[in-house]
């Protein structure tokens, strides 16, 4: 089945940022191998040339690794994984508070609608 990508956004930008979700969330592990350009192309539903754009992007942060002979792997730093992971999970939070600022809400009204939610949620299990 194709991923779900718009036509807002570049196309192997969104492909960049799937790949990056799937390595700072370990479905892709560090110092694992990823499937070939062709394969992840023919997953996504894109050309081949797009997401052999996305894997430089990728190589080019090292989150990507390239072995002559053995294809591309995730690197093995962990610490560059979790800089990543840190630095998306800031940028959700901050497009988060800004569209609570939109509905009128300041960040510790928001803390608190997400505390409350947490909490009810808890209850629920």
């Amino acid at each position: 089945m194709a991923w779900k990508l718009d036509n807002d956004r570049p196309i192997y930008a969104q492909i960049v940022e799937k790949i990056k979700l799937r390595i700072i969330s370990g479905f892709y592990q560090p110092g694992g191998k990823l499937p070939s350009v062709r394969e992840l192309a023919l997953e996504a539903g894109v050309n081949p040339n797009t997401m052999q754009k996305a894997f430089a992007e990728l190589e080019n942060s090292g989150l990507l690794i390239t072995m002559r002979t053995s294809g591309r792997m995730v690197t093995e730093d962990e610490e560059r994984i979790s800089m990543v992971r840190e630095t998306i999970a800031k940028e959700k939070i901050d497009a988060f508070l800004q569209d609570m600022r939109e509905l009128g809400f300041d960040p510790e009204q928001s803390f608190l609608l997400i505390k409350n939610n947490v909490e009810q949620k808890r209850e629920e299990e």
